[in-house]
């Protein structure tokens, strides 16, 4: 008797995707170039600034709590660093990341009503136009309902890139606890507070852990303090001047607070060449939009925002020759760089595709996505 030809059968394969907490700036740098495509340095800069500056107009203008708005900028920097820029609008992955941004902080929002909200930031004349209470833009149902669409399935492949791993820490409770622990004036804590809300704008939440950044954005604050003194404020400016000494310094505060004084200084030199371009163009709709008030809950919530949802653009307090001139004084006495730490794997995004749109829905294989990176999920993970 004959055997049966084995069949062609074959099971779905199994793919196992880890979810990255942190990349070092090396990761950061080698994911960038390879999704930003022909695009320039430049250019890239520039579309991270316009997709998180939509980020902040619509979330303000809803009412999102800062926690809110922060995640979802960061959560738009990390879907790029998986998939091309050129294969997404930058209006879908905003209004996505902002939706995933609702569901991790327990500030849900129908995806509808994020869009609404977005139309009338996007067309202010048609808002301007609308007879509704809330001013909602009249729109197409057809065009709401395939927008809605693209939204949703953005929204699957962002939380493809964080694994389903809804937890995420801030870092504006450590600026707080941190800049007390220092000894920082109030006025050095709230502007380290409002340089934490910019930092989100940078790839600089992706590479740090919330306590480095609010440490980075202290130092950062403590540097710009020394620019221009105010008379008014003897005591306060000798007190952030020593916060700024001890914390470029290494020295017993690196392991008392788990940070180092090179990634400190890495953290100054993002915030400050992002102050530098809003500097150097204030009238772009680019430049940071700081919050005055350290609160979460900032009354009123749109200060900035005009009755048509496009922001104001405030002034900015530096000139950029005065930031060049702090940036060159920084590197004459900064500490030696550190050697590059190699790629943890050949390519991070090696698993994703920007074609996985088209196979939501399909069965390709078995998908496993552990809340930590290899060598780590299986050790308290």
């Amino acid at each position: 008797m004959e055997r049966p030809a084995p069949s062609t059968f074959q099971l779905p394969s199994s793919l196992s995707k880890h979810y990255h907490p942190y990349f070092t700036p090396a990761e950061v740098q080698y994911l960038s170039d390879k999704q930003r495509g022909k695009l320039s340095v430049s250019q890239e800069e520039k579309a991270r600034q316009q997709a998180c500056g939509f980020i902040e107009a619509v979330g303000s203008k809803i009412g999102f709590p800062r926690r809110t708005i922060a995640t979802a900028q960061n959560l738009y920097q990390r879907f790029h660093l998986f998939f091309p820029r050129k294969d997404f609008h930058y209006h879908d992955v905003s209004l996505a990341a902002l939706y995933v941004s609702t569901k991790m902080h327990d500030t849900l929002k129908k995806p509808r009503e994020i869009l609404m909200v977005a139309y009338a930031v996007r067309f202010p004349e048609l808002a301007a136009k609308s007879k509704t209470i809330g001013g909602e833009v009249d729109m197409d149902p057809m065009t709401v309902e395939h927008d809605r669409q693209r939204v949703l399935a953005v929204e699957r492949l962002i939380l493809e890139t964080i694994c389903f791993n809804f937890t995420s820490k801030m870092p504006f409770p450590y600026v707080i606890k941190l800049g007390r622990k220092l000894g920082a004036s109030k006025k050095l804590i709230k502007f380290a507070w409002r340089l934490t809300v910019d930092s989100h704008r940078t790839p600089v939440p992706l590479m740090y852990p919330p306590n480095t950044v609010a440490l980075g954005c202290i130092y950062t604050a403590a540097l710009l303090s020394t620019i221009e003194p105010t008379a008014s404020s003897i005591t306060d400016d000798e007190s952030d001047r020593k916060v700024a000494n001890l914390l470029k310094q290494k020295g017993d505060w690196e392991a008392m607070y788990l940070a180092e004084a090179e990634d400190l200084e890495e953290i100054a030199h993002i915030l400050i060449d992002l102050l530098m371009q809003a500097a150097q163009n204030p009238s772009a709709n680019t430049s940071p939009r700081t919050p005055s008030s350290p609160s979460p809950h900032p009354s009123p919530r749109n200060q900035h925002f005009s009755s048509s949802g496009l922001p104001h653009t405030p002034q900015i307090p530096y000139k950029s020759d005065q930031l060049l001139q702090l940036k060159i004084a920084m590197r004459e006495n900064e500490h030696p760089p550190r050697p590059d730490r190699p790629l943890s794997t050949p390519d991070l995004s090696a698993t994703y595709s920007g074609n996985d749109v088209a196979l939501l829905g399909k069965n390709e294989g078995t998908v496993r996505f552990l809340f930590g990176p290899p060598g780590v999920v299986g050790h308290g993970v």
